[in-house]
C-alpha cells in the first residue's frame, strides 16, 4: 500500500472528513483490520485566512509549500490538498515537490465525465466561484460548462463557509438557504451541483435535494484511496 500525504487544517472540520473517509475506504477495498498509510500535516488556518482575505496568495503558497516538503519527507508516495481553494496555489505547491499531487479538480472533473455531465453549477469559497483557477481547470481540460451563482447568492456562501462551517456550527436556516441557491443553479441548467469547498459537505448532502451533488472531499478522498491501493 501507498502512503498518502494530506495538507490538511483547512479547516481541520473538513480534513477529520478526508481522515475517516480515506480510512473507510482501504477498508471497504482490502477488509479484514486494513486502514490507511497515511502522513498528515495540518496547518494553522487562522494564518491562511488572513492572507487569504488580504490576496497574499504568494506566502499561502509559501506556508503551504513547506508543508507539503515536510509530507514528502516524512515518505508520502502522493499529496492532496485537503481543500478547493488553497488549489489556487497548487502550481507552485506542486514545483516544491517531487511527488505527484493529485487535484481535487481533476478528481471531480473524471466523475462529472464518467457521468456524462455537460454542464454543472459550482459552490465554494468566493475565491473559488470567482476566479478562473478551479473553473477553468474544469471547463477548459474536460469540456465541461460550469456555472456560478449570482453575486448576492455568492457571497452568502461565502460566508456561511467562513462564519459557521469552518466553525463546526450547522445551522438549519445556512441549509435552506443552499438549497434554495442549489436549485437556482439547477433551474440555469445544470445537471448536477459541485460542492466545490470541503466543509459544504457538512452541512448539505444528496438527502437534502433532488438535484445530483457531487461532494469533493468524499471523491478526493475515494481517489487517494484507488491510487493507494491499486
Amino acid at each position: 500500500m501507498k502512503t498518502i500525504g494530506l495538507l490538511g487544517g483547512m479547516s481541520w472540520e473538513s480534513t477529520a472528513n478526508y481522515y475517516k473517509n480515506i480510512n473507510e475506504g482501504v477498508k471497504a477495498q482490502l477488509g479484514g483490520l486494513h486502514s490507511a498509510k497515511m502522513c498528515l500535516y495540518s496547518v494553522d488556518f487562522a494564518e491562511i485566512e488572513k492572507l487569504q482575505h488580504q490576496g497574499r496568495w504568494d506566502d499561502t503558497a509559501v506556508i503551504l509549500s513547506n508543508a507539503a516538503k515536510n509530507i514528502e519527507a516524512g515518505g508520502a508516495d502522493f499529496i492532496l490538498i485537503c481543500t478547493n481553494t488553497m488549489h489556487k496555489v497548487a502550481e507552485k505547491i506542486e514545483q516544491s515537490l517531487s511527488i505527484p499531487l493529485v487535484h481535487i479538480a481533476d478528481a471531480t472533473a473524471e466523475q462529472l465525465v464518467a457521468d456524462g455531465i455537460k454542464r454543472v453549477g459550482l459552490l465554494g469559497t468566493q475565491f473559488t466561484m470567482e476566479q478562473g483557477f478551479y473553473k477553468n481547470r474544469i471547463s477548459d481540460k474536460y469540456g465541461i460548462e460550469v456555472i456560478v451563482p449570482n453575486s448576492e447568492d455568492q457571497s452568502a456562501v461565502h460566508d456561511i463557509i467562513y462564519s459557521e462551517l469552518c466553525l463546526g456550527n450547522i445551522q438549519e436556516t445556512s441549509r435552506e438557504r443552499y438549497i434554495q441557491v442549489i436549485e437556482k443553479l439547477h433551474n440555469q441548467g445544470a445537471e448536477a451541483v459541485i460542492l466545490g469547498c470541503t466543509e459544504i459537505s457538512l452541512l448539505v448532502q444528496q438527502q437534502h435535494t433532488n438535484v445530483p451533488l457531487y461532494d469533493t472531499t468524499l471523491i478526493h478522498a475515494s481517489k487517494a484511496v484507488q491510487l493507494a491501493t491499486c
